[in-house]
């Protein structure tokens, strides 16, 4: 087996401060809902990047808020993008940091709102979503919210561990259990149901979809072969993710090459036999997606 050894940036940036801005209803809160007043800064190889992007055509945004597209590397030392780098300026006294993607700007100020992805994502659903289609029904929140958490405890943290660990076949194994727990309790959710909370599409599904990316993408590089049949071994839920790729507002924003880049780009852990391992031919589904595109 071939192991090669990726290159190194740092994973976090606990010098770049926290926008946690929020859009009401109306003009009594210092944001409110004003067609075109904002734009979302993004990159679809960037997991939050996607998600929003997805929601963003899911709620047919573009001429309401609209959206700017950045490389799927950044092009700054440390990680941020440029083209960001005067909204944070403006943010953020004597700002030198990195300008990180996903962010939510404010045309009339020229500053940020929010670079915290739930808050986007609800604040787009509720101020300028149409509520027969929303994507956080009434009475779905706690649903959507555990699903969220599977998706980040059960699934991302648990194949991260798993990557990491190395020659230490207690921890992977350990690791392992969870992911495969978690994958089995979602393929059995969906194993009859289009949806992972039943028969409405909703944001649960947005983000249990860009999971799989991440997981078959990313995490499966730093397995090993026997741990990724495991993984594909959920018929209903890798049938779940097909699907989901040949929609339009899902499929016409994975940048495949784009996300294998910022990975290699930014990732410390080694390449293991799970690579060459496929779960999905997520290319021959995403052509099948109308308007596909790449990033």
């Amino acid at each position: 087996m071939s192991i090669t050894q990726l290159a190194a940036v740092p994973s976090t940036h606990p010098q770049v401060p926290a926008f946690r801005g929020r859009i009401g209803r109306d003009a009594h809160g210092g944001h409110y809902a004003v067609p075109r007043r904002y734009r979302l800064h993004l990159t679809t190889a960037c997991s939050d990047g996607l998600r929003i992007a997805v929601v963003h055509s899911l709620l047919a945004l573009d001429d309401i808020c609209p959206a700017t597209f950045l490389p799927a590397v950044p092009d700054c030392p440390g990680g941020g993008h440029s083209a960001l780098r005067p909204l944070y300026e403006a943010s953020a006294h004597r700002y030198s940091g990195p300008a990180l993607a996903p962010v939510l700007s404010d045309a009339w100020s020229g500053r940020i709102v929010s670079s915290r992805t739930p808050d986007i994502l609800r604040d787009l659903d509720r101020c300028f979503g149409d509520d027969r289609s929303s994507l956080y029904p009434c009475g779905a929140e706690a649903g959507i919210e555990e699903i969220e958490r599977l998706c980040a405890e059960g699934v991302e943290e648990a194949a991260q561990r798993a990557g990491r660990a190395g020659a230490d076949e207690a921890e992977r194994a350990s690791a392992l259990d969870v992911l495969l727990g978690t994958l089995g309790e979602l393929d059995r959710r969906l194993t009859g149901s289009e949806y992972v909370l039943g028969g409405q599409l909703t944001a649960a599904d947005v983000e249990l979809w860009v999971t799989l990316v991440q997981l078959d993408i990313v995490h499966r590089q730093h397995l090993d072969a026997s741990a990724v049949h495991r993984i594909a071994g959920h018929p209903a839920l890798w049938a779940y993710a097909r699907r989901l790729a040949v929609h339009p507002a899902f499929g016409r924003h994975l940048d495949l090459d784009g996300i294998s880049r910022r990975h290699q780009a930014r990732c410390e852990g080694l390449e293991a036999a799970g690579a060459a391992v496929r779960i999905l031919d997520w290319e021959a589904h995403v052509t099948e997606a109308p308007d596909a595109s790449r990033r």
